[in-house]
């Protein structure tokens, strides 16, 4: 008798699916900015029933003997959902909020129709159901869980990425010709990350000449002052010439206290000047 009593529960479910979604929108309350706000805008409460019945067929298809339409509808409802929470920027936790709440509109429905089959089902049978459901909600919420963490973290990446090449940006300026200027405070991560990016930056730009302009430094420490001499003699391997423009006294200073020898080396207290002696302005 469990087969076909899981079968009828399966088709109540599917028969229901906008009633529940119904209901389960009916639990939202006010939140500033998120797509489970009940004045949300129109668009957002469409995609939510829609996304919801399938919540419901994923569900009510872990009834089923037969677990590959369950597998696969958990697959695609994990992948939507992640995808368009992680546009939105919707925090994790209100997601597993409202599946919380639409497990437990799932529960009522089970309740109710507990009662109406009462003479045909066992205790057995109930415990199996609610077994089964709990443990697609829960798996459901995992899979969800790692395919948002996958999409945030790829995205962050890219953002990192993006974030490093803008605070070292290698720009040409005439032909195998390009300024590096540097912006803001240089920290041991940033100088990490310039080391591992201009020299790549310079080989797919073909730059044979490079102008690493402080200008825009404020500081310029001991290890700052050694990174970007790091820097020089690592574009010197690569047969890229070095300037530096943006010099200030204490840069000087700050070079040799740390045995830098700056005299092969072209500086120019300007990057206009320096431009000016590799012919880039009049």
């Amino acid at each position: 008798m469990t087969q076909p009593m899981n079968e009828k529960l399966y088709k109540a479910l599917i028969e229901n699916k906008s009633d529940l979604a119904d209901q389960w929108l009916k639990m939202r309350g006010k939140k500033p900015n998120s797509i489970y706000s009940y004045d949300a805008d129109e668009k957002y409460e469409m995609l939510l029933r829609e996304q919801n019945k399938l919540t419901t067929q994923t569900i009510a298809s872990s009834l089923l003997e037969d677990k590959e339409e369950y597998f696969k509808n958990r697959e695609q409802w994990a992948s939507m959902v992640a995808r368009s929470r992680a546009d939105l920027g919707t925090p994790i936790y209100e997601v597993l909020e409202s599946v919380h709440q639409f497990r437990a509109v799932i529960m009522d429905f089970l309740n109710e129709f507990t009662e109406d089959e009462e003479e045909e089902i066992t205790n057995k049978q109930l415990q199996e159901w609610n077994q089964s459901i709990h443990t697609a909600f829960d798996l459901l919420i995992q899979e969800f869980s790692k395919m948002y963490y996958d999409i945030t973290r790829d995205r962050m990446k890219a953002q990192h990425e993006l974030i490093a090449e803008l605070g070292s940006p290698v720009i040409p300026v005439g032909e195998a010709i390009a300024v590096l200027p540097l912006i803001g405070d240089i920290d041991t991560d940033r100088a990490a990350r310039i080391m591992e990016s201009v020299p790549a930056r310079c080989m797919e730009e073909q730059v044979d000449m490079l102008c690493i302009d402080l200008s825009g430094v404020p500081v310029v420490d001991t290890m700052v002052a050694h990174q970007i001499y790091n820097i020089i003699q690592a574009l010197s391997l690569l047969g890229i010439k070095t300037a530096l423009s943006g010099i200030r006294p204490e840069v000087a200073m700050t070079s040799v206290q740390l045995g830098i020898d700056l005299k092969e080396i072209n500086t120019f207290h300007s990057l206009k000047q320096a431009l000016k002696k590799m012919g880039q302005t009049n």
